[in-house]
C-alpha cells in the first residue's frame, strides 16, 4: 500500500553550482503535477512531468528545482538610449527642483534597465545534475510513501478486524431475529384468532417475514466484500479507489442489517462497524 502524503528533499554542490529538489505530494482524486523549474529550464518540464507520472498513479505532487550559480559566463549589456533617457530626465528633475547638485553614475545605476545582465546558458549543461537529483528525490520519496502506506495499511487491518468480529457476533444472533419473527407472528394470531389459528397462514405470513427482515444475504454480501478488501490489500499498487468502492458496499450491508434488526445485540454491532467502517475511509483518504 502507497500513501498520497509524503516530502523528499535532495541536494546537489559542487564548485560553480548548488541545487536542491524538493517533492511533496498531497491526496487527490486524480494525478495532479506541479512543477516549478527555472525560467531557463523550462524545456525540462515535460520530461520532468513524463518521469513523475511514471512513478505515481494519483495524488496532487509539487516538484520544486532551485538553483544558486557561481557568476560565470556573464555578458553585461548597456543601452545607450536608455541612459540618456534616464539622464535627460534626472536633469529635468534637477531643473524643476532648483537644484545644482551634479547627475553621477550612482543615480543612473538605481535604474536597472541601465545594466542588463545575462548569463549564457546550455540546457544540456545542466541536464545531467537536474534528473540525477530528481531520481534521488524520487527515491526518497517513494521510500517514504512507501513507510506511510504501510502504517496505514496496519491501522485499517486493525479496523477491519474489528468489523470482522462485529459481523461474526450479528451472524450469531441471526437465528435470534428469525425465532423472534415467528413468535411475532404466532402471538399476534393467537391474540386475533384465540384457538382458532389457521396453521398454514401463520406459515405463510412467517415466510413472508422472513424473506423481508432475514439479513442472510446480507452477511453473506459483507464477508465476500471483506474478503476482497483483504485480497486487495495484499496486491500493492494503486488500491484506494477499489477499496473506497468495497467500502460503500460494505457500508450499503450494515446500513441494511441496521434497517432490519430489532435485536439489540445486532444494532451495538451495526454501530461497532460503521464506526470501524468509518475509521478505514478516513485512512483511504491518503492511500493511491
Amino acid at each position: 500500500m502507497t500513501s498520497m502524503t509524503a516530502f523528499a528533499h535532495t541536494e546537489y554542490q559542487n564548485s560553480t553550482l548548488q541545487a536542491a529538489v524538493d517533492i511533496k505530494s498531497y491526496n487527490n482524486r486524480y494525478l495532479d503535477i506541479n512543477v516549478l523549474l527555472p525560467g531557463f529550464l523550462a524545456t525540462l518540464e515535460p520530461e520532468v512531468r513524463s518521469l513523475i507520472g511514471g512513478r505515481v498513479a494519483r495524488g496532487r505532487v509539487e516538484v520544486v528545482l532551485r538553483l544558486r550559480e557561481v557568476a560565470q559566463n556573464l555578458q553585461i549589456q548597456i543601452d545607450p538610449g536608455t541612459v540618456a533617457a534616464y539622464r535627460d530626465a534626472l536633469l529635468r528633475l534637477r531643473e524643476i527642483a532648483g537644484l545644482s547638485d551634479p547627475i553621477t553614475v550612482d543615480h543612473l545605476l538605481r535604474f536597472e534597465e541601465v545594466l542588463q545582465v545575462e548569463k549564457q546558458r546550455e540546457v544540456g549543461d545542466y541536464r545531467p545534475v537536474v534528473f540525477d537529483l530528481l531520481e534521488r528525490a524520487l527515491e526518497a520519496f517513494e521510500q517514504e510513501r512507501l513507510r506511510e502506506g504501510a502504517a496505514t495499511q496496519r491501522d485499517i487491518a486493525a479496523q477491519l478486524q474489528r468489523i470482522q468480529d462485529a459481523l461474526s457476533i450479528v451472524g450469531q444472533h441471526a437465528p435470534q431475529m428469525e425465532a423472534g419473527l415467528r413468535e411475532t407472528v404466532r402471538s399476534r394470531f393467537a391474540q386475533v384468532l384465540g384457538d382458532e389459528i389457521d396453521v398454514s397462514r401463520v406459515y405463510a405470513e412467517t415466510a413472508m417475514l422472513l424473506v423481508k427482515y432475514s439479513i442472510n444475504e446480507e452477511l453473506s454480501r459483507m464477508q465476500a466484500h471483506l474478503d476482497s478488501f483483504r485480497e486487495a490489500l495484499q496486491v500493492g499498487g494503486a488500491v484506494g479507489k477499489r477499496l473506497d468502492f468495497l467500502c460503500q458496499e460494505i457500508n450499503r450491508e450494515v446500513n441494511t442489517i441496521g434497517s432490519k434488526s430489532f435485536v439489540l445485540d445486532i444494532s451495538r454491532q451495526v454501530v461497532e462497524m460503521k464506526d470501524a467502517l468509518e475509521n478505514v475511509r478516513e485512512q483511504l483518504r491518503n492511500v493511491e
